[in-house]
Formats: structure tokens, sequence, C-alpha cells
């Protein structure tokens, strides 16, 4: 199955110092990385994707602001492909789709932040255009949410929207991911090697 990686918004301001921190961002975007180089060395199709808040009174992911930039836990290439984002869904008003049906993608992997925002909303549309879906666990984080008078920590709300997601896909760690695709490329090599040995 034809997969690709999408990288979502792991930006400089949901880090420590920067303008909107997350909760432990960076061990999610540590396991980003390793699923990132895993289909860089492996040729596998990625696609980076950075927000740019539109809003005249945005407070973070302000344009030509440092904060914006691609985190360097995961840090975008020369010649990879990248998409500048203006809403929650990752499609809404890009060329996302554009570039998935190019390359012929019939899964998305999903890594980024938030969780309970912009990864849910993709994860989402992605299942409603047709693609099969898996979200990486460990390679997203979200942030405290306030309801009324009650706080809801990070980690009830990252689990929240993964259990809830379990209905559009797949939930995995990125070992479980990269288990899953080396499992899948060793099955499709032996079934080149067989095709070859009968022509």
């Amino acid at each position: 199955m034809k997969t690709a990686l999408l990288v979502i918004d792991i930006q400089k301001d949901y880090f420590p110092g920067g303008k909107f921190p997350l909760v432990d961002p960076l061990p999610a975007a540590q396991k980003a990385y390793e699923l990132l180089q895993c289909f860089r060395e492996h040729g596998g199709r990625h696609v980076h994707i950075q927000h740019i808040s539109i809003k005249p009174d945005a407070t973070f992911f302000i344009r030509g602001d440092g904060g914006s930039d691609i985190h360097d836990a995961v840090a975008h290439f020369e010649g990879e492909p990248i998409v500048y984002k203006h809403y929650p869904n990752s499609f809404r008003e890009t060329n996302l789709l554009e570039i998935l049906q190019g390359w012929g993608i019939e899964r998305v992997v999903i890594t980024g932040m938030m969780t309970h925002m912009c990864v849910d909303a993709t994860a989402r549309a992605a299942v409603d255009l047709g693609f099969k879906l898996v979200v990486v666990e460990d390679a997203c984080a979200t942030r405290d949410l306030t309801y009324g008078e009650t706080t809801i920590p990070a980690e009830h709300v990252h689990k929240a929207f993964l259990a809830a997601l379990k209905s559009y896909g797949q939930v995995m760690s990125a070992g479980q991911v990269m288990a899953q695709l080396a499992e899948e490329n060793m099955r499709e090599l032996s079934r080149s090697a067989s095709l070859d040995s009968k022509s």
C-alpha cells in the first residue's frame, strides 16, 4: 500500500520558550524524527506541514516570526515537500491532496501537533477523502484544556482524541509503524521476486 508520512506543525512556538508551549513536545518530536528518518532512508514519501496564522489577532505562528519555523528536531531538508496551511485541517485551501494524489498515495501516517486540533482535523479529513489512516500516538503532543472551571490534563486530552480516532483508522506507536512498514516491504520484495522468477 502506497504510504506517505505527514509531519504536522512541529514548530518552535510549541516548545519551551515559544509563544504557545505544549506539554512534553520534545519526546513526540523525537519519535516523529525517527519516522521521518525511516521514510527518508527507504525512499518513502513524506510531507512537512507548517501552520502560518492569518488571524489579525494571532499570538503565535505569526508569518515572519521565528516561532513559526519548523523545529530543528524534524528539520525540513531542501527539496522536501512542504505545505503551508492556515486552518487546522491540513487539506483545507492547500495543495496537500494534489501532492498525495500525484504520488498515488493510499494511506497516510500522521505525526505532529496538536493532537486535539490539527492532528485530529487532518486525520478525519484524510479518511473523508478516501485515505487509510494511521495516527502515531507517541509522535503527537497537545496541551491542557479548560472547560468551565475544569482543567483537563494534556495526557487525558491526548488519549481521549486518540480513542476517538481509533474509529477512523489505526492508532499505533512509532515502533509499531516502522515494524509494520518493514514487514509490508519484505512481503512486497518477496512477491516481486516470485513474479520475476516466473517470468
